[in-house]
């Protein structure tokens, strides 16, 4: 029973080892559905953005999954953001081809999209591409050998607990109008059952956590986020999770978004318990 992961730099496992991350530790539960065994596939790119999300979703369909979860974050909606992603800047001609298939609230004439000239296009003008492609997959080679694909260093700043005074988010005072949603809702709409969750979320207690939950976000902003998250849900009948404050504080890394292993276990468990509620 394939089920294909889709997401941020928390799915793909920020300091985490393969077998820590969340498809690492749905693969080592033993876990059925529909009298089949889970398989759970990582396509999890670190980067935030909706439409990177859903370039990737829309290259797996390919693969014809029995399910797909994606997990997403307020961060990865507003507008300002669906280009700044690397994967989707440098893929112009991908991203306008979704574009127009899914008829998606996006400029396709957006400067941030890279356009490639003449020379870009030619063997020489791509030599880094081309010699990164083999040095890549020499790497590929190691850290399918090692299970060791990033770096995992002895210390690192944890996530901030105590934090501004500031309410600001993406300079907006209201969420209406300023999200990709179309964007969610192409991904949706693929006719393969699709599990929506919006990821845990750093839930401070620290200075000014009375303003903001944690770096990324102010109470309104969040808060808001999530009443127009599970209205769309609820009026499009999706298959959807909220589990933003599953994990508590201490359970957070680098970021109020990259969870330890044992805060990946609690995600991974109710996870875990949606893939085979689906089958009922």
């Amino acid at each position: 029973y394939r089920v294909f992961l889709i997401g941020d730099s928390s799915v793909w496992g920020t300091l985490l080892t393969p077998e820590e991350t969340l498809a690492g530790q749905l693969n080592t539960g033993s876990i059925t559905a529909c009298g089949k065994t889970v398989r759970a596939y990582n396509l999890g790119y670190p980067t935030i953005s909706l439409t990177k999300e859903l370039m990737i979703l829309d290259q797996a369909l390919e693969y014809q999954p029995d399910l797909i979860v994606w997990l997403t974050t307020l961060e990865s909606f507003p507008l300002d953001k669906q280009f700044e992603s690397p994967l989707v800047a440098n893929n112009a001609e991908r991203v306008q081809q979704l574009i127009t298939n899914y008829q998606l609230p996006l400029d396709p004439n957006d400067p941030a999209l890279v356009q490639p000239s003449k020379w870009d296009q030619t063997f020489v003008g791509q030599r880094r591409a081309v010699a990164d492609l083999f040095r890549l997959q020499m790497y590929g080679a190691l850290w399918a050998s090692t299970g060791i694909d990033q770096v995992y260093p002895e210390e690192y700043e944890r996530a901030q607990v105590d934090l501004e005074a500031s309410d600001v988010f993406h300079g907006l005072r209201s969420l209406q109008g300023n999200l990709a949603l179309g964007v969610l809702d192409a991904g949706m709409s693929t006719g393969i059952p699709t599990l929506l969750v919006n990821e845990p979320i750093l839930v401070s207690n620290g200075q000014n956590s009375d303003i903001r939950y944690n770096f990324y976000y102010p109470r309104w902003a969040y808060d808001e986020y999530r009443t127009l998250l599970a209205g769309r849900a609820a009026k499009n009948g999706w298959n959807y999770l909220d589990l933003w404050d599953l994990v508590p504080m201490d359970e957070f890394t680098n970021s109020a978004v990259h969870l330890t292993p044992f805060g990946e276990s609690l995600l991974a468990a109710r996870i875990a318990e949606a893939i085979q509620a689906n089958c009922k």
